[in-house]
């Protein structure tokens, strides 16, 4: 028989796990970032699948078939919730890996992205910039008419910004053109034309926030530039909160809290990872923090 006493034990148990993210790079570090600063007292376990990145020039069965395992190597590790801080991920493989681990509760990027963006638009007129595989996908256009059917939507993939950021090129004349080669066909060609532009732009890749000042130079004033990051890491709290699971829930509201640790994995050149990983996270990542394992 289970008693109140037991699941008291193994709710209080299960508070003191971490929290697991992956992605297929540093790029899900963004949202890594966002829900230390919500979720100081959290613990969290991030992988970064970077011996076979980017995932968003691959098939959807392979894209799956990767964040199986990463979610697997998770899970395997011991944590509480599960989050894909990677859209390209997110998109193809969310249902399957909430199927696959019904004991712990997964949650990706494409919902708070697109409820970010419906809150944001005052048009209706939305353009969203993602992977080759996120835009094929067309997750965010899905998710966007659910909550806002009338909305009218620009899709385009930008896969040379994965490249970019990878390079630290995120400032200056370069990106800016980058981004103009890009952006124009959606904001500039129209403006000339004196034709509408989207009023909100949806950065739907981990790695687009790095380069919001290239961006929003190029897509000009009166456009909101928004990601999922923050949205993202308001669901996982409140999820947390709902399930009795946040760290200082329950009877021991109130007693000390160790501040939350972070720790990495990752599947090739710790070196690199860790560099890039710092960009991303924007504090220093001790090597010591950070396990090189295989899928």
């Amino acid at each position: 028989m289970i008693t109140t006493q037991g699941i008291s034990s193994s709710l209080s148990a299960q508070r003191e796990l971490p929290i697991g993210l992956f992605d297929s790079g540093v790029g899900g570090m963004t949202v890594l970032r966002a829900m230390r600063e919500q979720l100081p007292n959290e613990s969290f376990l991030y992988l970064g699948d970077t011996a076979r990145m980017p995932y968003g020039t691959k098939g959807v069965d392979t894209v799956k078939r990767y964040a199986m395992e990463a979610a697997a190597k998770l899970v395997e590790r011991g944590i509480k919730l599960l989050v894909i801080a990677c859209n390209t991920a997110t998109a193809a493989a969310l249902p399957d890996v909430q199927a696959a681990f019904p004991h712990i509760d997964v949650v990706g990027v494409v919902e708070p992205g697109a409820e970010a963006a419906c809150r944001a638009t005052k048009s209706g007129y939305i353009a969203v910039i993602a992977t080759s595989g996120t835009i094929r996908g067309r997750a965010y256009e899905r998710a966007i008419l659910r909550r806002m059917p009338e909305a009218r939507i620009s899709a385009l993939a930008c896969p040379l910004f994965v490249s970019m950021v990878e390079d630290g090129l995120l400032e200056g004349p370069l990106a800016e053109a980058l981004a103009a080669r890009y952006l124009d066909q959606i904001f500039h060609d129209p403006r000339e034309q004196g034709l509408e532009v989207p009023d909100t732009l949806v950065l739907a890749c981990t790695h687009f926030p790095l380069l919001r000042n290239a961006i929003a130079h190029v897509a000009g004033e009166g456009v909101t530039l928004v990601d999922s990051a923050g949205f993202t890491a308001r669901d996982v709290r409140n999820l947390l909160q709902e399930k009795h699971l946040a760290r200082g829930a329950g009877p021991d509201v109130g007693m000390p809290l160790c501040p939350g640790s972070v720790r990495f994995l990752t599947t090739d050149d710790v070196p690199r990872f860790t560099r890039m990983g710092e960009l991303f996270l924007g504090i220093p990542i001790a090597p010591c923090t950070v396990e090189l394992v295989t899928l």
